[in-house]
């Protein structure tokens, strides 16, 4: 699929009016379409987008219309795991210079209406904190799927040379990764145990690696994500159906990554008296059945896990001084011109980790 022909001029580069995107419509209607590029704002930069890691979120936009209470009300460009190349830079003089290869923050933290309180040092739980593809609010905040997109400058980060742009797409949900592994504390000479192994828990996985957790006890229901997490640093698996062998784990800490009640049942059960359980799977809206009371009587501490702060500059050092092992997540690759295909796959969970859309022409 090739870019428009027809280009706008802004400051010394030529680009075009528009570009193909990834464009969710409504539940069941997902569309490859050209999008429109405005002139970018005086802090924004112009990126080329180079690869998109598809999130569990874009693909429940595209299966339900929703992503837990954040419901489409209007069509809307998914994706938020991105990499790309400047190819303008912000005309205000911040954020890289053109040519730098570059990932991206997807959030704009704010306060939102009302005087709703939330730690100053912890930006991520600001009630009007707005995230790229989300439809959480109306209008709803376009996400980054697209040949070109205008991004603000901060949002921005340089990768160093040993980071390739393939591999960078990862960052974004490693950074969710890192933060909650960061939630458990010093997990140095612990034994760890990761309830559910899509790509955040796989990634988790990876991020205890290097944070020098002892033994890695990783659980899914299917055989691909144990393999994959096997690949990033796990030193054991186990099936998610043997619910005896969870609980003999007994770890010290316990990252929940499954987004299910059993498998905060299974968390709860596999931590040790004294322990700590990280949710980071983000459950269904409303009541869930949950073991509160072996949670209370093995006085476990149970700490929610929200997106991320600056632990993405933190992924981007250890990507480039090789400390972070994290390829081995990234299961497929489809050329935009197949970006249905490859959101097809993603749904697959027992075949597949995290599948890429490439967005460079073909």
């Amino acid at each position: 699929m090739g870019t428009s022909a027809v280009t706008q001029e802004i400051g010394a580069s030529v680009l075009p009016v528009s570009g193909p995107a990834v464009v969710a419509h409504a539940a069941g209607d997902l569309r490859i379409e050209e999008v429109p590029l405005a002139a970018p704002a005086p802090g924004e930069a112009v990126v080329e987008v180079s690869y998109g890691g598809i999130c569990g979120s874009d693909l429940h936009y595209w299966l339900h219309g929703a992503a837990g209470e954040s419901i489409l009300k209007a069509p809307m460009v998914l994706g938020h795991e991105i990499s790309g190349t400047v190819v303008r830079a912000a005309a205000d003089g911040t954020g890289p210079a053109v040519g730098t290869p570059v990932a991206v923050h997807p959030a704009t933290p704010g306060p939102g209406a009302g005087d709703v309180r939330y730690p100053a040092d912890r930006p991520n739980l600001s009630p009007g904190c707005t995230y790229l593809g989300s439809a959480a609010r109306f209008p709803h905040t376009d996400g980054a799927f697209s040949r070109y997109v205008n991004l603000p400058a901060r949002m921005l980060r340089a990768l160093p040379a040993d980071v390739d742009l393939r591999t960078a797409a990862l960052i974004e949900p490693a950074s969710v990764a890192w933060h909650a592994v960061s939630r458990a504390g010093d997990v140095t000479g612990k034994s760890v145990l990761v309830i559910g192994c899509g790509p955040i828990g796989a990634l988790a996985v990876a991020a205890l690696k290097r944070a020098g957790a002892a033994r890695i006890t990783a659980v899914d229901m299917h055989a691909k994500p144990l393999e994959i997490a096997v690949a990033v640093g796990a030193d054991a698996v186990l099936q998610a159906g043997d619910t005896e062998s969870i609980a003999a784990v007994q770890a010290d800490v316990v990252i929940e990554s499954s987004g299910s009640h059993h498998g905060l049942a299974s968390a709860i059960q596999g931590a040790a008296r004294g322990g700590t359980v990280v949710m980071v799977g983000l459950l269904p809206t409303g009541p869930q059945s949950v073991l509160i009371s072996l949670a209370i009587t093995r006085e476990l501490d149970l700490r929610g896990s929200f997106r991320f702060n600056d632990e993405i500059d933190d992924v981007v050092t250890a990507l480039a001084d090789g400390t972070l092992h994290i390829s081995p997540v990234i299961t497929h690759e489809y050329p935009l011109s197949q970006g249905l295909e490859a959101f097809e796959v993603a749904r697959n969970s027992a075949e597949s980790g995290k599948v890429l859309v490439n967005f460079q022409p073909e």
